[in-house]
């Protein structure tokens, strides 16, 4: 492995999907190292020290949710879980419990690589204590330094709460952000439980920035789950 090459570990116990990330990750200049066990992949964050991990939730020995849960115990390593296709109950405790994203099966190689940029990108800046003034998507440009959001060049005037969401989902731009972390952060654990808050203030959010309200490409929703902030 090379100084430049990044190291990815792939935790799942089935061997045509760790076949399939095995090349997708190879053949875009990754690192592969697996792990077919819940306790072999805790090990294996231990000793390989990987740059990223990719952790099915359905593992034989150990549930996923319990190595992500140990995993953060010690490591802030990005994790990005595999989940199957209803399960947002899981999808949602594995980000709660510290997961970064997660991929539902099936899923593609552009997929899987755009999250694992996501995943690296947030890291190398939590590793510096980088943190960005001016962000950009799509006709949008926030600078954070003044306060200011313009839409095509014209500053577009937003409330309080609505700023306040914004300037959340840009802090974890690219990574699902649970409802009910979105809840706590911008109005209190006290309101952890009030989903049609965030319902009501994404609509005014999509309404003023998006091109198409009822079709956004930037301010998505991952439904049961939460919200994206979709740059790229």
């Amino acid at each position: 492995m090379s100084d430049k090459e990044l190291l990815i570990l792939v935790i799942e116990d089935e061997q045509p999907i760790r076949r399939f990330l095995k090349m997708a990750l190879t053949d875009h200049g990754y690192g592969y190292r697996e792990a077919e066990s819940g306790k072999d992949g805790l090990r294996k964050v231990a000793s390989e020290r990987p740059d990223l991990v990719i952790l099915d939730l359905g593992l034989p020995d150990m549930d996923g949710l319990d190595v992500t849960r140990q995993l953060r115990e010690w490591s802030s390593v990005p994790v990005i879980v595999l989940s199957a296709r209803g399960q947002e109950k899981d999808k949602v405790e594995a980000l709660d419990a510290g997961a970064d994203d997660y991929l539902t099966k099936p899923f593609g190689v552009p997929e899987l690589l755009a999250r694992i940029r996501v995943g690296l990108r947030h890291a190398a800046r939590a590793a510096t204590g980088q943190v960005e003034s001016d962000f950009s998507f799509g006709g949008v440009r926030v600078d954070m330094a003044k306060r200011q959001v313009l839409r095509d060049g014209v500053e577009v005037h937003l409330t309080r709460i609505e700023y306040k969401l914004l300037v959340t989902l840009i802090k974890y731009a690219g990574k699902v952000v649970t409802q009910n972390q979105l809840l706590k952060e911008i109005w209190g654990q006290e309101y952890s439980e009030e989903s049609n808050y965030l319902r009501v203030y994404m609509a005014h959010l999509r309404r003023k920035l998006e091109v198409d309200s009822a079709h956004p490409r930037h301010l998505i929703t991952e439904a049961g789950v939460g919200y994206r902030l979709k740059a790229e």
